[in-house]
């Protein structure tokens, strides 16, 4: 009975057993993505994250960098991640600090790169050991070459050149760009955005970390050459030193900056500042706190392969007033 049985058996399966091929055959392989079948590797989610390094070029105690430090442990803390923000102006040591956060097995990490040569192989070793790196406000042109998920900050070059338009509409003739951090990309694409958008400009290097010493070559070089009616600093705490200057100096020329802080405010309003450029680096912290979480939850990335922008944006005497309570509560 058994025997005879068995053929009939699978005569009633065979239909069932053709249809389930048939599913599997039209389905394909069921470990392949859409991106995989495309020829391109979907980053894998990998859950949520836990620790991120926030290693920045800034300096403690910077107006600026301290915003970009309350944008990430806000995110942090809205987000449930745990933010570690360290900060070296000297590349070797910016370098150390990325790679001790590497040996720390962090689950993101988030770099400024000021000198990305410098920055380099230590960036590459976190991507090769499984870290999403994010990178911020300075690099943009070498963050997807070195493995970067992403990159948040302000398009320098464009920038400048939207800077310099606007003192050039102005009536202005012959500008001066202050460098104050030699071996900063970003300063230099700044100037020469400035450059393109301008005209005629001069570049006069001076040292962050020297404000005194600064002041003083400015004014000696409004001195040296009276045809400069317009400076443009790169740096919201040389911006203060180059209106004193014009003032030691005697000199008429229009002074304008990039970034904001009190002392910018107090000169917008006194008219003695014609503007500022806000990168609204507060982004630049936030942001990538918020991408790479939904990178390693849900395997998102954002910008494809360009920059996501924050800037630039103008402030002048004409909406001083409510950026000045933002700069106040440290989001701006």
């Amino acid at each position: 009975m058994t025997t005879k049985s068995h053929p009939r058996r699978l005569r009633r399966l065979a239909p069932w057993i053709a249809a389930a091929a048939l599913l599997a055959a039209c389905s394909g392989p069921a470990s392949e993505s859409p991106a995989a079948q495309s020829g391109t590797p979907a980053p894998a989610a990998a859950g949520k994250l836990g620790t991120v390094a926030v290693v920045t070029h800034g300096s403690a105690g910077d107006a600026f960098w301290n915003v970009v430090k309350n944008g990430a442990e806000a995110a942090g803390k809205n987000l449930g991640v745990h933010v570690d923000y360290q900060a070296s102006g000297d590349p070797a040591q910016q370098a150390e600090l990325i790679d001790n956060a590497v040996a720390q097995h962090v689950d993101g990490l988030v770099v400024s790169m000021a000198n990305p040569q410098a920055l380099q192989t230590s960036v590459h070793n976190a991507v090769a050991a499984g870290i999403p790196v994010v990178t911020i406000n300075s690099g943009e042109s070498s963050s997807a070459a070195f493995g970067a998920i992403g990159h948040v900050g302000q398009s320098e070059e464009l920038a400048g050149t939207q800077a310099g338009k606007r003192l050039k509409d102005a009536g202005k003739t012959k500008l001066l760009c202050v460098i104050h951090e030699a071996g900063n990309v970003g300063a230099a694409q700044r100037c020469a955005g400035a450059t393109q958008g301008f005209g005629a400009t001069t570049t006069l290097q001076v040292d962050i970390g020297n404000p005194t010493d600064a002041q003083a070559r400015i004014k000696g070089a409004l001195e040296s050459d009276p045809a400069i009616d317009a400076v443009l600093t790169l740096n919201s705490q040389i911006a203060a030193r180059a209106v004193a200057a014009a003032g030691e100096a005697h000199s008429k020329a229009a002074v304008a900056t990039f970034d904001l802080n009190s002392d910018v405010v107090d000169a917008l309003r006194a008219g003695t500042l014609l503007f500022a450029i806000d990168q609204q680096q507060y982004e630049q912290g936030y942001l990538p706190i918020v991408m790479l979480q939904l990178y390693k939850s849900n395997a998102d990335t954002l910008g494809g392969g360009n920059p996501v922008q924050t800037g630039p944006a103008f402030v002048d005497k004409s909406n001083v007033e409510a950026i000045a309570k933002l700069i106040g509560q440290g989001t701006r």
